[in-house]
C-alpha cells in the first residue's frame, strides 16, 4: 500500500515538474522585440539606411499584405525616382505618362496581371506627380503601396 502511494506521489510531482518546465519554455519563446502591439512581428519596425548623398528622406514600402518596409534614404539626386532606381528600390518602363512602376524592392505588381498596381504617396497622400517628376523635399516622406 504504501508503494502505491509512493509511486502516485512521484508520478503527481513529476507531472507538476513537466507542466512547470513546459511554461517557462513557451514563455521564452515570446517575441519580445515586438514593442508597439499594434504591429505585427513580420513588420520592419525600423529604417534601413541606404545611399549617400546630402538629400535625406524617408520611403516606405507596404507590400499586398500590409507589411511596410521603411528605408532611410540618402542622395545626391534632386528627383526621388532617380534616387529609387539608382538604389535598386524601384523598376519600371517608361510610357508616354512617364515612368509606370512595376517593382519596387524587388515585389512586381502589374495591373495587366494581376490587377495590382503600385501607388505613390507623398507624405501620406496620394501624390499629385509621378515619382520620376517629384522633387525631393528635404526630410519629406515618400511611399509606394500595393494597391488595386
Amino acid at each position: 500500500m504504501k508503494k502505491t502511494r509512493l509511486k502516485r506521489s512521484l508520478s503527481l510531482i513529476l507531472c507538476i515538474v513537466l507542466i512547470a518546465a513546459m511554461a517557462l519554455m513557451t514563455t521564452g519563446c515570446n517575441d519580445n522585440n515586438v514593442t508597439d502591439p499594434g504591429i505585427s512581428s513580420g513588420e520592419q519596425q525600423q529604417a534601413t539606411t541606404v545611399g549617400k548623398g546630402e538629400k535625406q528622406f524617408t520611403f516606405t514600402v507596404t507590400d499586398r499584405d500590409g507589411n511596410e518596409t521603411v528605408f532611410d534614404v540618402h542622395t545626391d539626386k534632386t528627383v526621388v525616382g532617380d534616387a529609387l532606381l539608382e538604389l535598386n528600390l524601384i523598376a519600371g518602363e517608361e510610357s508616354q505618362y512617364g515612368l509606370y512602376v512595376k517593382t519596387v524592392n524587388g515585389i512586381t505588381a502589374d495591373f495587366n496581371v494581376d490587377g495590382k498596381y503600385w501607388a505613390f504617396y507623398e507624405n501620406g497622400k496620394y501624390a499629385s506627380a509621378g515619382v520620376d517628376t517629384t522633387e525631393i523635399v528635404e526630410g519629406a516622406t515618400y511611399s509606394f503601396k500595393v494597391e488595386g
